[in-house]
């Protein structure tokens, strides 16, 4: 019978962390790629507009396995770091009023938008606290863990590799032949990131090395960012 409380216990703790992260994580990515479309629209490409991406509703933009499947396997596998993508949103430079000027503002609004909700969770937060919120209330965990998936987010979509934003801004402002190689690097891009941020420190442990660019350039900063901003925040 103990060993069943046991399992019931360790199931129920689990999906409490499941629910904890979900919504954040949903919400962060939802606003992100809504983002992106509000800012293409704005700066005159209709494109993603018209596929209906300019929207809070989630299921406009979930990936079911970058939404899904990737969160579960990194909470399954407690590497630490918990994130997330959806469908890209669809971006025609032809369309912008100034294609390399408005295709980095389009891909800076993604990482801005987190850097938003992140600074209003701790608003929330504060708030909360001075009104008798208890230091262990699932609501204070979530509002925390909400803050760092923002800041998580923020930090690895600026990575300067397509396709992530931080690489789009940085073809947007590199000379044209330049960007264009750059650009069509992009397809290539995500299997690096996955190559360096996973195969790289799973090998390295079997070797005896300790190698992990996922925590070094992206947890670290994010853990940073989410620090300043609590202490902004005065928490």
């Amino acid at each position: 019978m103990r060993r069943e409380e046991g399992v019931l216990l360790e199931v129920t703790q689990f999906l409490q962390t499941v629910a904890i992260w979900a919504l954040p994580l949903l919400l962060a990515i939802t606003l992100h790629e809504a983002a992106h479309a509000y800012a293409a629209r704005e700066l005159g490409d209709p494109t993603a507009a018209l596929l209906g991406r300019v929207t809070l509703n989630p299921l406009r933009h979930i990936d079911p396995f970058g939404t899904v499947v990737l969160p579960l396997i990194l909470l399954l596998t407690q590497v630490g770091i918990v994130f997330g993508y959806a469908k890209p949103v669809p971006v025609d430079p032809r369309n912008l009023r100034d294609p390399r000027g408005g295709m980095a503002l389009v891909a800076l609004a993604g990482p801005a938008s987190n850097l938003i909700q992140a600074a209003a969770a701790v608003v929330i937060l504060r708030l909360a606290l001075e009104n008798g919120l208890s230091a262990d209330s699932p609501l204070r965990s979530l509002l925390t863990v909400m803050v760092y998936i923002n800041c998580l987010l923020a930090v690895l979509n600026m990575l300067p590799i397509p396709p992530l934003d931080g690489g789009r801004i940085l073809v947007a402002l590199l000379p044209p032949q330049a960007g264009a190689a750059l650009e069509g690097f992009s397809r290539k891009g995500i299997w690096l990131l996955l190559a360096i941020f996973f195969l790289l420190p799973l090998f390295s442990r079997q070797a005896g090395l300790s190698i992990d660019p996922l925590a070094w350039f992206v947890g670290e900063p994010a853990v940073a960012l989410t620090h300043l901003l609590f202490r902004l925040g005065g928490l």
